[in-house]
């Protein structure tokens, strides 16, 4: 790390959800404790889960998680290119923080990509001339040979920043050393050179058991596993790509504790389609006594205390499953009953009178659930902010990330938007991550569900994300060879390494 210019790394992974992410997060809080001045970055990544920094850019989540774990302020340079999927087959490109149009795959592919790899690398360079080092995150897999003439984020960067690679394979769902294997021998020998070795991540059991294998492992590829990573339980980091699985029934939880008072609080998250942010009830499952989980059926609200319709890239397509679903009238009875119902950003939009989308949907007038007396134009232009206010006598600071622009005809005041009866919405993001007002709106749910539920007294979700981050540090510093870490990180990939064939096609 010297000349001026930080060292740097390039966590890949076998597959999406290896582990990267939080991989990553747990070098950046590794380094920060050991002195050294860290920044997370990742040139390209699609997701609809992000963040507002203080200058008004959205990037990922997962990058300001980096950033809170390298305790330095998420910035646009972090995460350049971000891409938010409309659909199956397009996306918005987020540029610099800032929206540039609407894609296809096949048009972002076929020329655009290339295009923005001068910016990404401009990101990159200007990182690792403020910080001592720079810990990279790839996307995907670095071996889908399909898109590797126009990467940006995996072995394109690597090679043009001759990074050292470390490649993250979640040995839980099994065949971890064939991942490894053949995503080092579809690679190039460029790109082999780069490939340092291999971090198992998710492991149950006796480590013993597998040392015959990642000995083996090395005999093949000529290259090491840098450690054997656990599976840790409850982590509650955020997400970027969204809950891959089935989400029904799915449980958030950040904490297993007892609740304070004789009830429990359930809440049932509508897994409305392009669903974003449902981070934002992350901070109601940290809580003691709170359960949390997705659902897509109406008898699934029948017991909930709490509704939650979240944020979506497709207010107007979140509309139509919600009534296909019968969750539309499911929520309406829900007003009618006086029972808790909270509305984010598009969810929120979704509970008004009306709607008017000639940019999203482009479906022109569309009539929401009519819960809330608000109507909604979405504009060109997006919103893209950090506000800060107070509900029901509490601070409470958040972010906007919307088109929508709402038009409150009524109702009582409820941070941006309104509050009828039991029923709220808002386009504030993370409101709930302050404490004082999520312990007030648990109270009021609480009193309208008719639940002896208490809010314990001292939970911090800052506090808590903490402690999650020192745990992923606490992984990398107790399961990995550090020594070797921080030599590749300083020094670079080693020379020399064999090239496995039959390498790129």
């Amino acid at each position: 790390m010297t000349g001026g210019r930080g060292g740097g790394l390039l966590v890949a992974g076998t597959t999406s959800d290896a582990g990267k992410s939080v991989v990553t997060a747990g070098i950046c809080r590794w380094l920060v404790r050991k002195g050294l001045k860290v920044a997370p970055f990742k040139g390209q990544n699609m997701s609809l889960n992000s963040f507002v920094t203080r200058e008004g850019a959205e990037i990922g989540r997962a990058q300001a998680m980096q950033a809170q774990a390298a305790r330095v302020e998420p910035t646009a340079l972090m995460n350049p290119v971000l891409l938010k999927p409309g659909s199956d087959r397009s996306s918005q490109v987020v540029l610099m923080g800032k929206p540039v149009g609407e894609l296809s795959a096949r048009g972002y592919h076929g020329g655009r990509q290339r295009e923005l790899f001068e910016p990404v690398m401009a990101c990159l360079e200007e990182l690792r001339s403020t910080y001592d080092a720079v810990i990279c995150e790839g996307a995907g897999s670095p071996a889908e040979i399909n898109l590797r003439r126009t990467d940006i984020v995996n072995m394109g960067v690597a090679r043009a920043a001759k990074l050292p690679v470390v490649v993250v394979g979640d040995i839980d769902r099994g065949g971890v050393f064939a991942q490894f294997f053949g995503t080092t021998a579809l690679l190039s020998p460029e790109d082999q050179s780069l490939v340092a070795g291999y971090l198992v991540n998710k492991f149950r059991g006796d480590v013993s058991l597998l040392e015959p294998g990642l000995d083996m492992l090395y005999g093949l590829t000529g290259r090491r596993t840098f450690g054997v990573l656990p599976y840790a339980h409850g982590l509650g980091i955020d997400e970027e790509d969204g809950l891959r699985v089935s989400l029904r029934g799915t449980v958030r939880e950040s904490v297993v504790a007892p609740p304070v008072g004789a009830d429990v609080l359930r809440v049932a998250v509508c897994a409305v389609p392009l669903m974003s942010n449902f981070t934002d009830v992350d901070a109601l499952a940290a809580e003691p006594g709170v359960v949390v989980r997705f659902v897509d059926r109406p008898e699934e609200l029948v017991d909930a205390d709490l509704v939650v319709v979240p944020g979506t890239r497709g207010t107007v397509r979140a509309l139509a499953w919600l009534r296909e679903r019968g969750l539309a009238d499911a929520l309406a009875r829900r007003a009618a009953e006086g029972r808790p119902v909270l509305g984010i950003c598009g969810g929120f939009q979704a509970l008004g009178e009306r709607i008017e989308d000639e940019v999203e949907s482009k479906a022109g007038v569309v009539d929401g659930l009519g819960l809330l007396p608000v109507r909604v134009r979405f504009g060109v232009e997006k919103t893209l902010a950090r506000p800060v206010g107070e509900a029901l006598g509490e601070r409470v600071e958040g972010y906007e990330i919307h088109h929508g622009v709402a038009d409150v005809r009524g109702g009582e005041p409820f941070l941006d938007g309104c509050r009828v009866g039991s029923v709220w919405g808002t386009h504030w993001h993370g409101s709930l991550e302050s404490d004082g007002f999520r312990r007030a709106f648990l109270r009021e749910v609480a009193t309208a569900a008719g639940r002896r539920f208490v809010p314990a007294p001292d939970t911090s979700f800052g506090a808590l994300r903490e402690e999650q981050l020192d745990r992923l540090g606490d992984l990398i510093e107790e399961h990995a060879d550090t020594d070797a870490l921080l030599r590749l990180i300083e020094q670079g990939a080693p020379t020399g390494l064999p090239f496995v064939p039959p390498g790129a096609p």
